[in-house]
């Protein structure tokens, strides 16, 4: 195990290809200020990077995801760093929150636990899924203090909620309970307390079975239908693309596998 460490955020390496990215700010519920923010964009850049890592996993300590942006910063009066680095298409600029506008190129499981709220909320949306503590609460409560969502809160939610439910949390403010999270698609798994790191990391674990490549190509595709298509035709094309290029470099061997008895009757033990 490999440690990239500050006093606020901590980026673990698996010798498995395993990362755990923890955020930790607990004195003020894990909200986060312009130094954290950077550290948590640097270790996601890191995990990215390294190419002996395949998964994050990504976690609040002390029982508390994210709280959202340091309120305490903004009311300073200082917004020049929010806005330090505009949005520019093809650049991987770095959000108020650090990571949140950034499309990781490799697989993010959030371990929801606590409050992740406001800018937390966002946060946990740049993660493929979210595995969520059973009294764990999402929302938007930054409605109630004039802070709108600038870390994709807004393009993010209605594209895994859909839009009638994402106007809903984003208008009202109101407290989201892990139970309607699931119900809703936000949340894909409800766990007991304390046990959302555990279930992340084995889900994890069972990514890194499957062939990498194909697994990486299937993803980056949902997330080109779901943002950047310019329309059904270009998604299908960009799919068979993309997919076509595996066949040869995994699909053969995988098939050849299946020939000799390899995952038969829904096992996964390949």
């Amino acid at each position: 195990m490999r440690t990239s460490e500050s006093n606020e955020v901590r980026l673990k390496k698996g010798a498995s290809g395993i990362s755990i990215i923890a955020l930790n700010r607990t004195h003020c519920k894990n909200a986060v200020n312009t130094a954290t923010a950077q550290k948590l964009y640097d270790a996601f850049i890191e995990f990215e990077s390294d190419e002996t890592q395949k998964v994050c996993v990504f976690y609040g300590e002390n029982d508390t995801f994210c709280a959202g942006y340091d309120l305490k910063e903004l009311a300073s009066g200082n917004t020049q760093k929010l806005h330090a680095e505009p949005v520019v298409k093809n650049v991987r600029s770095k959000g108020p929150m650090g990571p949140s506008r950034l499309q990781i190129i490799k697989p993010v499981i959030a371990a929801i636990s606590g409050y992740a709220i406001a800018g937390g909320l966002e946060l946990s949306l740049l993660a493929d899924m979210r595995v969520v503590e059973e009294d764990a609460v999402f929302g938007v409560f930054c409605r109630r203090w004039g802070v709108p969502l600038i870390d994709g809160g807004t393009v993010r939610l209605q594209a895994i909620i859909g839009l009638g439910r994402a106007m809903d949390m984003i208008m009202t403010g109101r407290a989201v309970s892990a139970r309607e999270a699931y119900e809703i698609g936000l949340a894909n798994r409800i766990v007991p307390r304390g046990q959302s790191l555990e279930e992340a990391l084995r889900i994890a674990e069972n990514l890194l079975q499957f062939p990498q490549m194909c697994l990486r190509v299937d993803r980056e595709n949902c997330y080109y239908s779901a943002y950047n298509a310019t329309s059904f035709e270009d998604a299908l094309a960009r799919e068979f693309d993309r997919g076509s290029k595996i066949i040869t470099l995994e699909s053969i061997s995988g098939a050849g596998r299946f020939s000799s008895g390899a995952g038969r009757h829904g096992q996964f033990k390949l």
